[in-house]
């Protein structure tokens, strides 16, 4: 996979939460709304991207993805807390999962289809 589309789907991944976020408390606005509430995690998920160097092996789940996960959360917890935002327990604990499923989930499920590929080519003699 490319890092392109990698960085893509993660990118996607951290929108998502922030726009299903906003719309579960009834927050409406345009771009620029979604866009104040998703640059802490978007920024942290950059950075996490550089420190682990993502784009050398960007759909492993271990160590990339859980990596990502980690500092995004973290890094964009501490990022919207700086600027203001809340960072309540429940809030941390729902962004963990929905990160966690949105980071690590598509490259599982990345994993296990070229595992299940791979399995198929040797199985059916075409290794």
């Amino acid at each position: 996979m490319r890092a392109w589309t990698a960085g893509g789907l993660d990118v996607v991944g951290v929108v998502a939460f922030v726009a299903i976020g906003r719309a579960s408390h009834g927050e409406s606005g345009g771009v620029a709304e979604l866009a104040g509430t998703a640059w802490p995690f978007l920024a942290a998920l950059a950075v996490g991207w550089a420190v682990l160097r993502a784009w050398r092996r960007p759909a492993e789940p271990a160590p990339i993805g859980l990596g990502v996960w980690g500092i995004t959360l973290a890094g964009g917890m501490v990022l919207r807390a700086l600027s203001g935002g809340g960072v309540a327990v429940s809030f941390v604990i729902v962004a963990g999962i929905f990160l966690a499923l949105a980071l690590i989930g598509w490259r599982a499920v990345v994993q296990l289809a070229e595992r299940h590929g791979a399995a198929g080519r040797r199985e059916h003699g075409r290794a």
